[in-house]
This record gives C-alpha cells, structure tokens and sequence, in this order.
C-alpha cells in the first residue's frame, strides 16, 4: 500500500513542478506585456495556471485493464 502512495505523490509532484516549470516558460518567452492579457501578464498567474494544468494532467488514476 505504501508503494502505491508514493506512485500517487510522485505523479502529482512531477506534476506541479513541470507544470510551474512550463507555466513560467511560456510567461518569459510568449507572454502578454501589455497587460491586458489575465492569465500570462503576470509570472505569479501564469506560473499557478502551469501548476493547474500540470497536475490535472498528471493526476493518477485507477483504471485497470480488463482482459478478454
């Protein structure tokens, strides 16, 4: 059981630091500078957003194959 929470908090950790990684990215080299844009105008927005993104894409789940 313990094997299987750290899986868990390994996917969400890699999740939110590759996602903070690419979220600040995209802020530095794409952003909005003229501050009109909510999300990338500012590194704190565009760095949280990552954060969201990452970890919901990330997010362990508990499907199963069934065989046949």
């Amino acid at each position: 059981m313990k094997d299987v929470l750290s899986k868990k908090q390994f996917k969400i950790g890699l999740g939110i630091i590759l996602g903070s990684i690419l979220g600040y990215g995209y802020y530095y080299f794409i952003g909005c500078h003229s501050g009109t844009c909510s999300i990338t105008s500012n590194p704190i927005n565009s760095t949280l957003y990552g954060i969201v993104m990452g970890v919901v894409l990330l997010w362990p789940t508990d499907q199963k194959k069934e065989k046949s």
